[in-house]
């Protein structure tokens, strides 16, 4: 099992991937919900505590891949989708699905992040960082995410702090 884990700050907007001693191995700014923090299933608002990935999703897919349901559409982000689907919150190029590893906190119940489907996932690249935004998930670039989902492993520990 490896010592790395992910630490998301809700405060700053920020991910880092770093050991347990606190060496950084990559960092970026994200976008979590404008809800705010909450563990609550519908609430709209990003989980905080000790997840864990429970799934990647996407791999070998190009970037700006889109999924809806956690299936790849065959369909690559363009403004042309946009006009098309204007209401559909874009999950773009990979996924981190996360579950909760804190009973009645963040797991099972009507606080199952994993039921919720709450993930670490792409979002169009205009789409700002830093600010809270989303759903729920954790919103990153695709390039970001990509390079992420390339260094952890299901498994991978995620500590969420408001």
């Amino acid at each position: 099992m490896t010592n790395r884990y992910i630490h998301i700050h809700l405060s700053t907007q920020s991910l880092r991937y770093v050991t347990e001693t606190g060496d950084c191995c990559f960092s970026t700014l994200i976008s979590s919900a404008r809800n705010g923090a909450g563990e609550v299933r519908n609430s709209g608002c990003t989980p905080r505590g000790w997840l864990v990935i429970k799934a990647k999703v996407g791999a070998g897919c190009p970037v700006n891949s889109v999924f809806v349901g956690r299936r790849f559409t065959g369909e690559i982000y363009s403004p042309e989708l946009v006009t098309q689907y204007p209401q559909r919150d874009w999950i773009l190029s990979r996924i981190l699905w996360l579950g909760g590893l804190e009973p009645y906190k963040n797991r099972y119940g009507q606080v199952d992040t994993l039921r919720r489907f709450i993930y670490l996932h792409g979002t169009p690249d205009d789409k700002p960082m830093g600010i809270a935004d989303s759903c729920g998930c954790i919103r990153m670039r695709n390039d970001d995410i990509m390079q992420l989902f390339e260094q952890v492993d299901v498994g991978t520990r995620v500590f969420v702090e408001a």
